[in-house]
């Protein structure tokens, strides 16, 4: 067993990006893409929340399986994978509070404690949370469904905040900004661990860009801006789409230049 395992470390490269900023703009984006689409889908399309649900969870499950079937990091497959699994974090959510009535304290905290489980399991297996050893299907078995319960519970945090303590979406957003800011104080100067720095700030950017998301799109009567889902959703989605065209060719170039200077 060690050894075919050790046979497919070979075989698979890191199968996360580098965290750069490009990193973490394209998942704030990918954030509140998953806020708007939802909302648009469900309620502009009126195709329903449970429909919905049905449709991306298909999508992402196509998504997840190409994924996985890559040996290395795709930019265009991962980008897109983050981006259905951040619509279907927001109908997780969405469900269990408007088709089953689960008050949003009661989902912030399931998830929260979902995902501590989540993580004790994986480090207790792979005695790592580290993002940059992504490369056998387990770990990135662990590293998938850790995303999808940050989503839902960035969603429910962020709209707990928002709506249920009644602070709004502007407001909302300042607090996450200000927090992800704590963190990266922290990280930087007080010498925070880089892996506990990074999934809180992976945490606090999707009730952020949630806020971003709804006070663009809800309207002014809510405390949005009144832009609309639809609208919301393209600005975004060409974005996202611009995004991650450059990261394939910067990647792409990457690869090429390494190739050239082991030729050499």
């Amino acid at each position: 067993m060690i050894a075919m395992e050790n046979q497919r470390v070979s075989t698979m490269l890191n199968k996360v990006p580098e965290i750069t900023i490009s990193f973490w703009i394209i998942k704030a984006m990918a954030v509140t893409v998953g806020e708007t689409a939802a909302d648009f889908l469900n309620t502009n399309l009126g195709f329903g929340l449970t429909v919905t649900s049905w449709i991306m969870s298909a999508f992402l499950a196509v998504a997840l399986i190409v994924q996985f079937a890559r040996k290395k990091y795709v930019p265009s497959i991962y980008w897109i994978s983050v981006v259905l699994i951040s619509v279907v974090g927001t109908l997780t959510t969405d469900n269990l509070v408007d088709n089953l009535g689960i008050s949003l304290k009661a989902t912030t905290l399931f998830f929260g404690m979902a995902l501590l489980v989540t993580f004790a399991v994986w480090y207790a297996v792979e005695r790592t949370l580290s993002i940059h050893t992504i490369y056998t299907t387990r770990r990135e078995a662990f590293y998938w469904l850790a995303i999808l319960l940050t989503f839902a519970l960035g969603t429910a945090g962020g709209d707990l905040t928002a709506e249920g303590l009644g602070l709004g979406y502007a407001q909302a957003g300042l607090i996450f900004g200000a927090l992800i800011a704590v963190a990266a104080f922290a990280y930087y100067f007080l010498k925070m661990d880089a892996v506990l720095s990074f999934w809180l700030a992976y945490i606090l950017t999707r009730p952020l860009g949630a806020s971003f998301g709804d006070l663009l799109s809800q309207p002014l009567d809510k405390g949005g801006l009144g832009l609309g889902a639809t609208l919301t959703s393209v600005i975004f989605f060409v974005c996202i789409f611009g995004l991650i065209v450059f990261m394939t060719i910067r990647h792409g170039n990457r690869g090429l230049s390494y190739k050239a200077s082991g030729q050499s």
